[in-house]
């Protein structure tokens, strides 16, 4: 069985200026986690349903899930004091279901489609865990202070990660649960705990319109491609 774990937990502080959380700001009269769950709830490689949200939008996200008819939706976690933390609150309120695998991802990207879901989930048959990256176009620096090039890195051999991204459940739990408190919110990105503990990580092509909200530009250019689509 394989659940997904969306993240609608943080308080989108870059972009206060919506006067909400991001991913609860409507478009089109529809919340923005709402356009990633219907790509999830439709992905037939998805079992079930965990969202981490912060416990005063909960029941009216249920509402919501219930008016768009949502089935596979089984349980809420309450959001840590960082994303790792939220993904470990996730993982622990699906440990009762007993997944196989989790797929993670940010309801800040809700362009995510049914392909990039099952894409994912494809990519991981056979590995720990897999996770989609975008090859990178510009030269890239390194700055040991942030004024002066330090070396030029081989863009060849750098990506730009995404999400969803899929794991081996047990293993990637443990990883998780062996961390400090501190450790957790030291982590950068979810794959790091993963290869850290020694899992095997499938890197496979992302997708470019999967992009991930956090700007005012942001948000102004998700709004134009749904007004564009009639969605």
């Amino acid at each position: 069985m394989t659940s997904a774990l969306i993240l609608a937990g943080g308080m989108g502080n870059r972009l206060s200026e919506l006067g909400i959380p991001k991913q609860f700001a409507k478009v089109a009269k529809i919340p923005l986690v709402m356009y990633c769950i219907r790509a999830f709830e439709n992905s037939a490689g998805i079992d079930s349903i965990a969202i981490v949200a912060q416990e005063n939008r909960q029941e009216r996200l249920r509402g919501r899930l219930e008016e768009c008819g949502i089935e596979k939706f089984r349980t809420f976690a309450p959001p840590g004091r960082t994303r790792q933390h939220s993904i470990l609150n996730g993982l622990l309120a699906l440990q009762s279901l007993n997944p196989q695998s989790v797929v993670i991802h940010d309801a800040a990207r809700p362009l995510v489609t049914e392909q990039d879901v099952g894409d994912c989930i494809r990519a991981f048959d056979g590995h720990d865990g897999a996770t989609p990256v975008i090859p990178l176009n510009d030269t890239v620096y390194q700055s040991a202070d942030g004024m002066f090039v330090s070396s030029l890195l081989n863009r060849n051999e750098l990506f730009a990660g995404q999400t969803p991204e899929c794991y081996k459940f047990a293993p990637y739990l443990e990883a998780c649960k062996a961390l400090s408190d501190e450790e957790l919110g030291d982590i950068r990105g979810s794959s790091e705990i993963a290869f850290k503990a020694g899992m095997k990580i499938r890197l496979y092509k992302g997708n470019t319109q999967n992009f991930k909200i956090t700007t005012a530009m942001d948000f102004s250019f998700f709004k134009h491609l749904i007004e564009e689509r009639g969605l």
